[in-house]
Order: structure tokens, then C-alpha cells, then sequence
């Protein structure tokens, strides 16, 4: 079953200060994961993980993880701009982006970010974009074909199609980059890939690690180019459901360690760092949406309304997505009613359960609605008017800061030409 990071009696207290619906975060829950992460991955020495910014765009939660050694990953212009009125610079930014703009390469430049190449025609167009090549480079791989890994010791299997993804280049182009790359003056090389996304089995990184461990050890041979980083990007998952089991980050930076000395040790490429952007698995789990019930409905189904909406977490409605409910103070009580929960846009998907079996819900209850610290607040948006929430920070010492403000009608309506 799972449990919220924070009990009745202090969200009482917090929706005193902060009305709802907001999200809220657990700080110590973040710094504990990091240094998890950190742990599993000590033995190799060049290692960082490069927060995903999309994730969790909050300059606090940033800093956070700055101060446990990550660095970020920048996919945008003002990504990279958060990052760097982050205090983030150099090797600290690694830029993966596609469909780049020009500025965009531009400032990734200016501030020494890694950038990753996404495309083999973007090699050239960096070059016409910089006048040069810098020094440290990346290029994304994308396999092709259907990335499928057999039912794990857990028993879930993790399928994904990266030839649908329009994501990276092909192998013979990564070749091709690399020469191109290597003639134009890039010294340092580096090798990204994405496979597959919210994995919940600890197979999924040693699997992906020895496949770009080989094609390191390829190209290498291939181009004589000096690889010294490789990024296993995210994909390393949460488990949004009560009945499935959690990764355990040991056991799979044990597996990359494994893969490591097996294939890049004896090709003499025991010095290639190794880089993660796990956006999801770092804050996924330590942030929830805190929102109260307004009203009942029972026509032919019964509802419940609150006072969040698909704006303020759009995963359900988009994708279907399944996000745990707790009936704050009925986390005993038998789940012996269905709802539907919904939010108030004009829309009938703005639903984050459906059929859901729960304890009586009566008006006036908080409900947390779990694991929305990655992609919940930063895919908000007003659609309806409907305004994004403030986000607060439940600190170590069990006092409460906010890092957000909630919007107001001005902001809505700041960016309107009214003459």
C-alpha cells in the first residue's frame, strides 16, 4: 500500500498556510534518492546524473540536487537559462534538444554546455551555427525496431518501439557523425541513448548499458575517436501502482558496473564516465498533488469533484495515466466505494481515476494524489482560465516553505494585448 510522505495532521496544518490544490514535495526524500543513486555508482569515478529540467522546472528542487552533486539536462532555451540562474555552468549542463533553433545551440555555447547531436544533419548546422566544432561533443542513438526485454525476476516486461521515436540517428550515421565530427576538431566524444521509458524491472540499464558499451567499443575501432562519456539518459522508472515493485538503484548500478568491466575494460575504455537524466525516478515519488473534495455527483456513476484539475496534472488525461489516491485519514477504511474523480475543465477527460475503488469520500476530505513530482506541475497549463498551482516544500525539520506561487488572473491575463 502506499503511503504519503506526510500525515493528516500536517497537511492540516500546511493547507492553513497554502490553500489547495498544490504540490507539494518532500525534500528529504529527494536528498536521500540522490545519494542512493550517487552510492550505486561510486565505483565508477567520472559519474554524474544531469537532472531532467523538463521534469521538475523548480529552481529550489534544482539547487537541491546541485548541492547532491547533479548537474542538469537542458532541452530548451529557457531550460538552459534556469540552469544557469541556477548556478549550473560547464560540464554541469548537458543540452539534448531536437528541431534545434540556432540561438539555442547558441547560448548551450556560451555557457559550456555538453551538447548531444540529435540528428547527423545537425552537425553541420552547428558548425554553420558556431562558426566551429567545440572541443566535447554527444550524439543520440536511436536502434530502430522494437527494444523488448523479457519479464524480469519481478515479472514485468519492458517493451518500447524507438523506431517510432524521432529521437537520434542510426547506427551507420553515428559512424558518419563521428568521422564528420572528428575532422571538424572534436576531441571528446560522447554516446547518448533512450530505449524505453518508465521501466519498472533492474534490467533495463545494464541491458541499454551493454548495448551502447559495445557500439562504444565499435566506434572506437571504427573512427579512432576518443569516447569519454556515455549517457544512459532516464528510463528508469517509478511504481505508480501499489502493486508493483520499486527499482532497486544497487542492484542496477551493480549491473552497469558488470557490463562495464565486461565489455569497455578490455577494449581499454576503463576510463569512459557514465552519465544518467533520471527526471522521473529522482523526484517522481517525492511529490504529490494536495487537493480537496468540493462536491458529490451520482447520476449513473458516482463522482467526486475536486479542486484540482487536469491543469495542474495532466498525466491522467493525456495518457491514461494511473496515479494513486489516499483519502487522507481513511487510509484504514475499507475501499468498498467506486468513483470517478474529476477536475472542473470543460473537458470529460479531466479525470484522475476512473472506476476507482475508495474509502467513503465525503466533502471537505484531502486527498493526495501521489507520485506527480516529475512531469505533474511542469505540464501545467490555463486552459478554461484555469490557473497553475503553487508548489511547497516540506523540509527536513518538518516545516514548510513555498517555492512557488500559485497564479493569479493577472498573470492570465499579462501577456494579452488589450488595446
Amino acid at each position: 500500500m502506499k503511503q504519503p510522505f506526510v500525515s493528516l495532521e500536517q497537511l492540516q496544518e500546511i493547507v492553513r498556510q497554502h490553500p489547495t490544490p498544490f504540490h507539494l514535495y518532500d525534500e528529504k526524500g529527494i536528498r536521500e534518492n540522490a545519494r542512493a543513486l550517487y552510492k550505486a555508482f561510486s565505483w565508477n569515478p567520472g559519474f554524474r546524473e544531469y537532472f531532467a529540467v523538463k521534469a521538475t522546472p523548480n529552481p529550489q528542487i534544482l539547487k537541491i540536487l546541485k548541492e547532491e552533486g547533479c548537474g542538469t539536462d537542458c532541452s530548451s532555451l529557457t531550460e538552459l537559462m534556469m540552469a544557469q540562474r541556477c548556478g549550473f555552468h560547464g560540464e554541469e549542463i548537458m543540452f539534448s534538444s531536437n528541431d534545434t533553433p540556432a540561438e539555442e545551440f547558441h547560448l548551450a555555447q556560451e555557457l559550456g554546455a555538453t551538447i548531444n547531436l540529435d540528428d547527423i544533419t545537425h552537425v553541420d548546422f552547428l558548425k554553420n551555427t558556431l562558426g566551429y566544432i567545440p572541443k566535447r561533443i554527444s550524439c543520440r542513438y536511436n536502434p530502430g525496431g522494437t527494444f523488448t526485454l523479457g519479464a524480469s525476476e519481478e515479472g514485468f516486461q519492458v517493451m518500447d518501439n524507438p523506431g517510432d521515436a524521432k529521437y537520434g540517428m542510426t547506427r551507420p550515421q553515428m559512424t558518419e557523425a563521428f568521422r564528420r565530427l572528428k575532422e571538424l576538431g572534436a576531441e571528446e566524444f560522447g554516446i547518448h541513448a533512450f530505449l524505453a521509458s518508465n521501466t519498472i524491472s533492474n534490467d533495463y540499464y545494464p541491458a541499454l548499458a551493454a548495448i551502447l558499451f559495445r557500439m562504444a567499443v565499435e566506434l572506437k575501432e571504427e573512427t579512432g575517436c576518443h569516447i569519454t562519456f556515455i549517457n544512459l539518459s532516464g528510463g528508469i522508472g517509478v511504481p505508480y501502482r501499489p502493486d508493483q515493485p520499486a527499482n532497486d538503484i544497487a542492484i542496477i548500478g551493480e549491473g552497469v558496473r558488470k557490463a562495464y568491466e565486461e565489455i569497455l575494460v578490455p577494449a581499454g575504455m576503463g576510463d569512459v564516465a557514465i552519465y544518467t537524466e533520471l527526471g522521473r525516478f529522482m523526484l517522481a515519488p517525492y511529490g504529490c498533488l494536495v487537493t480537496r473534495v468540493l462536491h458529490e455527483k451520482h447520476i449513473y456513476k458516482d463522482y467526486i469533484g475536486v479542486d484540482a484539475c487536469a491543469a495542474n496534472l495532466m498525466r491522467p488525461a493525456m495518457y491514461g495515466s494511473y496515479h494513486h489516491i489516499t483519502v487522507m485519514g481513511k487510509e484504514n477504511q475499507p475501499c468498498d466505494h467506486k468513483y470517478d474523480v474529476t477536475g472542473s475543465l470543460c473537458e470529460n477527460n479531466d479525470k484522475f481515476a476512473i472506476d476507482r475503488m475508495l474509502p467513503k469520500i465525503d466533502i471537505g476530505d484531502l486527498l493526495v494524489i501521489h507520485d506527480t513530482g516529475a512531469h505533474g506541475h511542469a505540464m501545467g497549463y490555463q486552459y478554461n482560465g484555469r490557473l497553475r498551482s503553487a508548489e511547497v516544500l516540506l523540509q527536513p525539520d518538518g516545516s514548510t516553505r513555498l517555492i512557488r506561487r500559485a497564479e493569479t488572473p493577472e498573470d492570465y491575463f499579462a501577456t494579452a494585448i488589450w488595446d
